[in-house]
Formats: C-alpha cells, sequence, structure tokens
C-alpha cells in the first residue's frame, strides 16, 4: 500500500504542476509577424488571439487578398510559436521525456 499511497501523491503532484503550467500558458504571450513585421498578430500560450497590427500602407481598399494573406501568415507564424513555447513547458514538466506528437494539453 506504501507504493500506491506514493503514486497518488506524486499524480496529485503532477496534477498541480499541470495546473500551474496551464495558468503560465494563458499569461503568456507570443508575436507572430509577416510581410517584414508589416503584419503582426499576439496570441496567449493557449492559441487565443490577444491582438492584431496592420501597418496602414498595407490598407489598399483593391487589393484586400494581399492584406489576407498576410494576417493568415502571421497568425500561423504566432500559432507555431505558441506550439513551440507548449511544448518546451511540457518537457519541463515531464523532466525532458518527449510527448507523442499531436498531444493536447486538456483546456486548449
Amino acid at each position: 500500500m506504501k507504493n500506491l499511497s506514493q503514486m497518488m501523491k506524486q499524480a496529485q503532484q503532477m496534477q498541480e504542476k499541470m495546473q500551474e503550467m496551464q495558468e503560465r500558458l494563458a499569461e503568456h504571450e507570443v508575436t507572430g509577424a509577416a510581410g517584414g513585421g508589416m503584419v503582426q498578430v499576439t496570441m496567449n500560450g493557449k492559441g487565443e488571439m490577444r491582438g492584431v497590427k496592420i501597418d496602414p500602407s498595407l490598407v489598399d481598399p483593391n487589393d484586400v487578398e494581399v492584406l489576407e494573406d498576410l494576417v493568415l501568415a502571421a497568425a500561423n507564424d504566432a500559432k507555431a510559436k505558441v506550439e513551440q513555447y507548449t511544448q518546451e513547458q511540457m518537457q519541463d514538466l515531464t523532466g525532458g521525456m518527449q510527448l507523442p506528437p499531436g498531444f493536447k494539453l486538456p483546456g486548449m
């Protein structure tokens, strides 16, 4: 029974660490950019968009498609940075153990 008690204690500690990590992810922000930084998208560590900045020189009513493409590229850049940050945080939490590809945290 001593081993079971130890395992339960470790599981509870891991759960607490996961909660702390979730809170850090919600607070951490990354910015993705496109068009040489003329379009920027900021997301928190949970992948929620927090802001968009667009250089006014890009606003051309006759060529909206370029702006749309740049916003999409900046959002994808920010998302990639969020995923990298999340993976780094999980490795810290799991002691460097690699996670399976596509693994998602609860609540993400």
